[in-house]
């Protein structure tokens, strides 16, 4: 371990994690090796097990005996996994259990994630070189057979929902998650309306080795895509941007079937009267972003509106 991976607490580089987990006996070792072996250690990890029954709790108590900055809170056990809703809560146990104030970063990171050495390092300077840069993360490989890893699909317009980095202030901006299904959808366009950009980058050295895939369940594959498309409901996205999407989705496993689990879900959602997440202005912001990731392109929508940021604050300097 370098002298840097030593030195838990850099100056402006104090960051913690926060990470809600059950039953992830599988993957869990291989996180805690990933984050032990930063070039720069969180100043604090809070693993929040969420009612696990398999040999997770012994893996803790294991980890958290040989490193400080590791502090467990159990939870209850629910009965089965709580995805969305559940998670969120999960994480905000561990929140309450910290003083937010004590740290410049935080972080809501999965249970099931390989990590690169310099991850964190590079993120915080990616925030460091810009001032409006509030949630950022690279992006998640799955593997599909063999060795072979391949991209989780997903666009650059936020950070993945697996490894959710915030500017502290950004953080508290926002307010936090929202405690239901696509809330790591909601943040990212909640910081572009308050005035942070979001993002997520394809880099090597930024790649996360995902071992349980985006949108799928306990359940199954099928459970999952529905369940995204109630989330898709809930943030308030048009009907036609979903039905874009679950075209889109269709070219992933399971094929043609995920894309309409997200349409179905999304139907079914407002059929029961679900209460649709935001205010006016949230709502207004959203299917403008939507709107024009359909006619630009995501790309496009993205680089569109970072820079209509990066105006706004040159005009504020200007004024000062």
């Amino acid at each position: 371990m370098s002298e840097s991976s030593m030195n838990e607490q850099v100056s402006g580089r104090k960051y913690v994690l926060i990470t809600p987990c059950r039953n992830e006996e599988d993957y869990l070792q291989v996180t805690i090796d990933s984050i032990v072996g930063q070039t720069v250690l969180p100043a604090c990890w809070v693993i929040v097990d969420d009612g696990s029954t398999d040999r997770t709790p012994e893996i803790l108590k294991a980890a958290s005996e040989q490193y400080p900055f590791i502090k467990i809170i159990a939870r209850a056990d629910r009965g089965e996994r709580a995805v969305g809703p559940g998670v969120i809560q999960a994480f905000n146990d561990g929140l309450d259990s910290i003083e937010l104030s004590e740290f410049d970063y935080i972080c809501k990171l999965d249970a099931d994630l390989g990590i690169l050495e310099g991850y964190f390092e590079e993120i915080m300077e990616c925030m460091e070189a810009d001032p409006l840069l509030g949630n950022m993360s690279g992006k998640t490989y799955i593997n599909v057979q063999g060795d072979k890893w391949v991209p989780e699909r997903m666009g650059d317009e936020n950070a993945i929902g697996a490894a959710k980095f915030y500017r502290r202030a950004c953080f508290e901006d926002i307010g936090g998650f929202v405690p239901q299904v696509c809330w790591d959808g909601i943040d990212g366009h909640t910081c572009r309306m308050k005035g942070w950009k979001a993002i997520s980058r394809d880099k090597e050295s930024l790649r996360l080795s995902h071992y349980r895939p985006m949108g799928s369940s306990h359940i199954g594959l099928w459970e999952g895509r529905k369940r995204w498309g109630l989330g898709k409901y809930y943030m308030g996205s048009s009907v036609f941007y979903v039905l874009a999407v679950s075209v889109y989705r269709m070219a992933e496993r399971p094929f043609v079937l995920g894309g309409i689990g997200i349409f179905v879900g999304y139907v079914g959602a407002w059929k029961s009267g679900l209460k649709r997440y935001g205010t006016r202005e949230y709502l207004k912001h959203l299917h403008r972003y939507e709107w024009s990731s359909l006619i630009r392109g995501k790309g496009r929508t993205l680089e569109r509106f970072n820079a209509k940021l990066d105006a706004q604050s040159e005009s504020k300097r200007d004024a000062q």
